[in-house]
């Protein structure tokens, strides 16, 4: 797939709870296309100790307003600034990068989508291409509060939402695996967020005999498989998560399933 190196312009910043920010990002001509579970890389500008670009999941393409969301969790200077941004100013994005989730192929499929805390970001985007398909998939989201949920009624609009809070305050008490939901039955699975987490739900899907794509969240630098700084042992030897995945089937890695 094609890359493009592009001058976007913010449309909008909106605190979504906590750390967490909404970048809805325009360009005055069509946005590429994209998959979900894709990426970008941001470069962040008059930022003196930001020297690489910041590796930020596709959370929704709006193509009929031609508009990119990008959920950004500030947790250093560099997405600190990002989300600080204003409507008009401009990001220089690197995009699309890396490859997306594996589409259902039959609208008899049942989907399940399993996310946790920032990583529920690139689910939204693939529920909606799923929903457009005339399958209706399940969300599993978790969180430590309430509070920290994130989307939850833009998730709605696409699928059935299942929700777990670890203090029992939205949704069954506990972690995404002890949701009753998992009693019932799937076709494929897709997981986003901590890695103890999509081990766990790997597991499970190893377990049922599910295929399972997780969505890796490896520090990364360059986003195109120079700097091997995001390397991640698997069945196929040491792999560049941001160019082979970041999203790879849970079959060839090395997770002791």
């Amino acid at each position: 797939m094609k890359k493009y190196i592009l001058d976007l312009t913010v449309k909008s910043v909106e605190k979504v709870g906590g750390r967490y920010s909404l970048l809805k990002l325009i360009h005055q001509e069509p946005l590429p296309e994209m998959e979900p579970g894709q990426f970008v890389e941001i470069r962040v500008d008059n930022s003196p100790n930001t020297f690489l670009r910041r590796p930020i999941s596709i959370n929704f393409v709006d193509y009929d307003a031609n508009e990119l969301w990008l959920l950004v969790a500030a947790v250093g200077e560099g997405t600190e600034h990002i989300t600080s941004l204003s409507a008009g100013d401009k990001l220089n994005c690197v995009l699309p990068l890396g490859k997306g989730f594996t589409m259902p192929e039959s609208p008899s499929q049942r989907v399940l989508l399993v996310g946790g805390g920032v990583g529920v970001a690139p689910l939204l985007y693939m529920g909606a291409v799923i929903r457009e398909k005339g399958i209706k998939p399940t969300f599993l989201l978790g969180a430590r509060s309430e509070k920290d949920l994130l989307e939850i009624e833009l998730f709605e609009k696409y699928g059935r939402v299942c929700v777990t809070t670890e203090d029992g305050s939205k949704g069954e008490k506990g972690f995404v695996t002890n949701h009753s939901v998992l009693d019932e039955k799937f076709d494929m699975i897709a997981t986003c967020g901590p890695k103890p987490m999509m081990m766990a739900v790997a597991r499970y899907a190893y377990k049922a005999g599910v295929e399972c794509e997780a969505s890796l969240e490896n520090m990364m630098a360059c986003g195109l498989g120079a700097c091997l700084c995001c390397v991640e042992k698997t069945t196929m030897g040491n792999v560049c998560v941001c160019k082979e995945g970041p999203v790879l089937n849970i079959k060839k890695l090395l997770w002791h399933l």
